[in-house]
């Protein structure tokens, strides 16, 4: 491209055109305004703006977890930056591949009270920093910040100086490719160790996480070559949907009939997962059984458990190649997943309407019955809280990248703000939210009308015991009063229509049973609230 005279904020617009963004999460300051006009006006971007700055990120990070691509958000400078610090951290434990576009307070301005070290506060939540450093290296700078994004997997934040942004510069295209080639298969002793200890296996186990997503092919045809029930992480969860060995989520979310076969298994073939507290049940799901781990990440070996053998490799091509060393063995198969019913592999205990008390639906009978009820192509959301295990137990989606989860940093209120994240990157599904009350007050009730505002086809479950369930569960524990955790919400119906959308309570079977119409008659250019009433006493502790 020949050299081009532009301002700076012209040349931060063209930057993110020549990258191939389309849509643009923020909320405009006097630091970002002008660019993100131009890159609406002259480029056709798609600008999504929030009520509150961290919003922004949240869906950022869930629209690049959907599409695969880097995605971006911006906001302008000092207090709009630290609003983001919670979703900054929820991005970097998820490994959210995102460019915050930040801009930064003029130095000359040395009294102004938004004026803050945006480096330090990058650093403090364990984000990427990149500093753009003259008008000259607008676009490299650019560029290098979408690199680090894709490559080190989580937020960059790129500061662009308040002063820098008429100022006349040159641009030239500039994007930095990004080498995803497969890393090298394994040989050598460590590989050998686990092909004896995989060949002389009786009750093996494949279990893939987040970092196998690619390579199901593969992983699945290790799995029917050994005969060897097949697992994942909740990371990972839906990749082997439909599949007859099938046994679902390891883990303290497994299914009583996983649970079993977990318990009868002698070796564990780990594609691509970390082995978390929670999928290995703090080392208890893993004792007395062979371990192979095989991750592209040395940090992901060992940290959480230690296994008995590790393959620094990837985890479709190591598939293959035990494949291949398998047969030149003739090691025969397994047999461990002929004894699997795929009929129950997969269920948890159905939920009962009996116990529906007066006023009130059952959870566990209402979530069997929202699986069943919600649209069957559903791009899944979830916000945090103790509501979170038993849906993610209870409720599907159809891909693996159609589930997606912000409770990294133990926070709630930020499942709404990604949910629009999701169905941007996914027009023309529905979108499912499943949240609590609490975290719909904190986060959710900020953004609802940007949901609305942007005629978003998205289904909001509010799971509502109007209590705080962590709190209310520690005072009943030790026989004391809860009401303190108690809250008189107003109605989230009510609330849901005021904001520009429709809303419903649900607080019976009947209420249950009457909904499939509800949900086939909304409107779906507008978000559509299910006010779920739940007893605090009843809703089950989860399951971590």
């Amino acid at each position: 491209m020949t050299d081009q005279k532009f301002s700076v904020f012209q040349s931060l617009a063209q930057a993110l055109a020549d990258h191939e963004v389309k849509t643009i999460f923020g909320l405009l300051g006097d630091a970002n305004l002008f660019f993100v006009d131009h890159a609406v006006r002259e480029h056709g971007a798609e600008f999504v703006p929030f009520a509150h700055e961290g919003g922004s990120v949240l869906a950022a990070m869930a629209h690049a977890r959907v599409t695969g691509r880097v995605s971006v958000a911006t906001v302008t400078h000092g207090p709009a930056l630290t609003n983001c610090l919670t979703a900054l951290v929820e991005g970097v434990r998820a490994r959210d591949p995102i460019v915050l576009m930040a801009g930064d307070t003029p130095v000359v301005a040395r009294h102004n009270p938004q004026s803050i070290d945006q480096r330090e506060v990058a650093k403090l939540a364990g984000a990427g920093f990149v500093q753009i450093r003259t008008v000259e290296t607008v676009a490299e700078d650019v560029a290098i910040a979408f690199y680090k994004a894709a490559t080190e997997k989580r937020p960059v934040v790129l500061n662009m100086p308040a002063e820098f942004m008429w100022v006349e510069t040159t641009h030239r295209r500039v994007v930095h490719p990004v080498f995803a080639a497969p890393a090298m298969v394994p040989e050598g002793d460590d590989f050998d160790q686990a092909i004896g200890m995989i060949a002389s296996a009786r009750r093996p186990i494949v279990l893939a996480g987040g970092g196998a997503k690619g390579a199901e092919a593969d992983v699945i045809a290790l799995a029917e070559r050994m005969q060897a029930p097949l697992a994942t992480t909740l990371q990972a969860k839906e990749m082997f949907r439909g599949h007859p060995a099938n046994i679902g989520i390891f883990g303290t979310l497994s299914t009583p009939v996983a649970y079993d076969v977990i318990a009868k298994s002698d070796c564990v073939v780990v594609l691509g997962a970390s082995l978390h507290i929670f999928t290995t049940d703090a080392g208890k799901l893993l004792k007395g059984k062979r371990v192979v781990q095989v991750d592209t990440s040395p940090a992901a070996i060992g940290d959480m458990f230690h296994p008995d053998v590790a393959l620094i490799a990837d985890a479709g091509l190591t598939a293959r190649n035990i494949i291949h060393w398998l047969d030149e063995a003739e090691i025969a198969p397994s047999g461990f997943a002929a004894e699997l019913n795929p009929a129950t592999s997969t269920q948890h205990p159905a939920g009962k309407v009996e116990s529906c008390r007066e006023g009130y639906v059952d959870f566990a009978y209402a979530l069997d019955r929202l699986e069943e009820i919600l649209p069957q192509d559903r791009v899944l959301t979830f916000d945090g809280g103790r509501f979170m295990t038993e849906v993610w137990c209870r409720v599907s989606a159809t891909d693996p990248r159609h589930f997606v989860y912000g409770t990294r940093f133990g926070s709630i209120g930020l499942g709404l703000q990604m949910s629009i994240g999701t169905a941007m990157a996914t027009r023309g599904r529905p979108s499912v939210l499943f949240t609590g009350d609490g975290g719909f007050m904190a986060g959710g009730l900020t953004e609802f009308n940007t949901a609305v505002r942007q005629k978003l086809d998205l289904i909001i479950v509010v799971c509502n015991d109007s209590a705080y369930g962590a709190e209310h569960i520690q005072m009943t524990d030790r026989n004391m009063d809860p009401k303190i955790s108690w809250f008189d919400w107003p109605s989230f119906a009510e609330a849901a229509k005021a904001l520009g959308g429709d809303g419903v309570e649900v607080s019976s079977p009947a209420d249950l049973d009457g909904l499939a119409a509800r949900l086939e008659a909304r409107e779906r250019d507008r978000p559509f609230l299910i006010d779920l009433k739940l007893h605090p006493d009843d809703v089950p502790r989860m399951r971590l």
